[in-house]
């Protein structure tokens, strides 16, 4: 079964979480725009979504659903999102679009989190996909050199500003055999908007699409 159809069957079967008239937290990637794709077909009526970066609003707009700021929302009771990334105990790695900084704080601000991948993204351990780090601009270099001192090789990733106008930067050959320590360690340095990370607020439940089926973790 192809990746793709994998994203659609995960993206399916999230919509069994989603109830009419509520506000939803939508992430941002390739298995979130097939979520989109499936909640315009199941029918389902949100009173609004709260959305973690501009090409969700876009998406989610262009499909009637209203885009709302958290600040006038308050807390959620669901966010849906995908990973690049998840390990045995629903720690993630996240931000390979770049939007990590809105899904982190969505995330922090809803009750219920759950998590859409297909079979691919499973890990035993978080690290072979590089962690991306958001960084306000003018810190760069010395936030890397303090990346460098915590045992990551990190690479600007060229050519690319954040929706709230910062850069990332992608940390390979990190050791994330304790991640909610590394999140800590990392989002201390000052100029660290934050990082990829999703250990101290993972996910409530995992979705995983695979060729035998879908299964929840």
């Amino acid at each position: 079964m192809s990746q793709e159809r994998l994203k659609i069957e995960v993206a399916e079967a999230a919509l069994r979480h989603v109830e009419d008239g509520m506000v939803l937290g939508v992430g941002t990637g390739s298995t979130v725009n097939a979520f989109i794709r499936a909640l315009a077909a199941s029918g389902k009526r949100l009173k609004g979504a709260v959305s973690s970066s501009d090409d969700t609003t876009q998406r989610l707009e262009e499909i009637g659903v209203d885009v709302l700021d958290l600040n006038h929302t308050g807390d959620l009771a669901l966010y849906i999102d995908g990973a690049d990334e998840v390990d045995g105990n629903r720690h993630l790695i996240k931000g390979g679009g770049g939007a990590l900084t809105r899904e982190k704080i969505i995330a922090e601000a809803s009750r219920r989190f759950v998590c859409i991948v297909d079979e691919s993204k499973r890990v035993k351990v978080l690290g072979e996909f590089p962690l991306p780090v958001e960084i306000i601009p003018m810190a760069r270099a010395m936030v890397s050199r303090k990346l460098v001192g915590l045992g990551g090789r990190p690479q600007l990733r060229e050519s690319f500003v954040t929706d709230n106008g910062n850069v990332v930067v992608d940390v390979h050959n990190l050791d994330l055999v304790d991640p909610v320590e590394m999140e800590n360690a990392i989002t201390r340095i000052p100029g660290v908007v934050t990082c990829g990370l999703f250990a101290r607020r993972g996910a409530d439940t995992v979705i995983v699409a695979g060729e035998g089926g879908i299964e929840t973790l």
